[in-house]
């Protein structure tokens, strides 16, 4: 596993692999991180905020993040910068430090990619719940190639994305390493999500 030091973003979000996120950027520390990052086409971690708030004194991270990608940016109607990001590959913090400049610089550990596996049969609900979610969202990655919704780890991190989930929850669906223990537990969430 490949061992590095980057920037920690702590937000009031989960972001998954795979996962499109926009951003507004206004605090100098991150506007600051966000010119590094594009500058070196580096990535930055986002890490749900465990305590604090997103603005103001650094808030502590959840160990566990996703690497964050810079796509696209641009100025928005608010003057504001605003980005989006599309998460990479898990990691673990292993102990950071916070600069002068209040950005917190994580030393962490990224995770493998989770082995490719097939949606097994017991969970064959769970795509199809997926593309009906995607129709409705009208999202972009909907019309993408049909063998992604047999992958038990796409369609586990896509769904945590999508169903109206706690973070609390979400921080613990991607934490998990095994694809069909995080189908197990969408399945076994989905029902609270269904109308009688």
């Amino acid at each position: 596993m490949r061992r590095r030091e980057i920037p920690l973003f702590p937000l009031n979000a989960v972001l998954f692999p795979g996962s499109t996120l926009g951003l507004r950027i206004f605090e100098a520390r991150y506007l600051d991180m966000v010119r590094e990052c594009a500058r070196g086409d580096a990535a930055f971690g986002v890490s749900l905020i465990m305590e604090g708030q997103e603005a103001g004194e650094p808030a502590l991270p959840a160990a566990d993040g996703t690497l964050a990608r810079i796509v696209d940016s641009d100025t928005l109607p608010d003057g504001l910068l605003g980005i989006s990001v599309t998460g990479g590959a898990r990691f673990r913090v292993l102990k950071s430090r916070i600069r002068s400049n209040g950005l917190v610089i994580g030393d962490v550990r990224e995770w493998p990619d989770e082995p490719g596996v097939p949606v097994p049969i017991e969970f064959s609900l769970l795509p199809a719940i997926l593309e009906r979610l995607t129709e409705q969202a009208g999202l972009s990655w909907r019309n993408g190639p049909r063998e992604r919704y047999d992958d038990a780890s796409w369609v586990g991190f896509r769904l945590a994305e999508l169903l109206p989930l706690g973070d609390a929850e979400r921080q613990h669906l991607l934490e998990i390493t095994d694809p069909l223990e995080r189908l197990a537990a969408l399945r076994d969430a989905v029902p609270r999500f269904q109308k009688p």
